[in-house]
């Protein structure tokens, strides 16, 4: 179970990256997400965009901070 749980999240961070470009706003993101994963909860998102972070710092600041925004401001966005 836990390790279904991690591939999901890799998946949708897979997609974080792939959506997401500098100056975008964290709802949008969500959207765009949700739009591709429409199981996957705000809670999912985060964490995915977490994971993103983490695994991006190193390469692309620029996305890093967009996904660092999105991770960060989910918990204040409603479902």
């Amino acid at each position: 179970m836990r390790e279904k749980k991690l591939k999901e999240t890799e998946f949708i961070s897979g997609t974080i990256r792939a959506l997401a470009v500098p100056g975008m706003k964290p709802k949008a993101l969500i959207e765009a997400v949700k739009a591709k994963h429409p199981s996957a909860s705000k809670k999912d998102i985060a964490r995915a965009a977490f994971l993103a972070v983490i695994l991006s710092a190193e390469y692309d600041p620029d996305d890093t901070q967009t996904l660092h925004d999105l991770a960060s401001g989910a918990g204040d966005i409603e479902e």
